[in-house]
């Protein structure tokens, strides 16, 4: 399994900007898909983007989709998760997953997870 940490959390007003990384142990990281996930409270694990082995191929959640860009540099073994226009619905803790899969969103699909970091968007 792939070893996964997150950062970049934190406290944020409606309509500001945050910028979460993962960086990944795995000296293959460049074979993984990545992802990002979250889950506010008493709410199940929902996808929100992930990028191929590739790095131009992405695709998002339709809720985040405009909003959220994700990319990877694997000179860095690390994945990114930039986002904009945060809203109050966006408050969850973001997890960073890597896969084997291709083409997945499913949470079911990823093997191996960071510990998470929350994100607060206060209105």
């Amino acid at each position: 399994q792939v070893q996964l940490v997150e950062s970049g959390g934190g406290l944020v007003q409606a309509g500001g900007s945050l910028r979460l990384s993962c960086t990944a142990s795995e000296r293959t990281f460049s074979s993984y898909t990545m992802g990002w996930f979250r889950q506010a409270p008493g709410k199940e694990r929902e996808f929100v983007a992930a990028i191929k082995r590739s790095a131009f191929s992405t695709y998002y959640a339709d809720s985040v989709k405009g909003r959220f860009t994700i990319s990877r540099d694997n000179a860095k073994n690390t994945v990114y998760l930039q986002m904009n226009s945060l809203k109050p619905e966006d408050t969850a803790v973001y997890y960073c997953a890597a896969t084997t899969s291709y083409g997945t969103s499913s949470p079911l699909d990823f093997g191996s997870w960071g510990q998470g970091t929350q994100v607060t968007v206060s209105s």
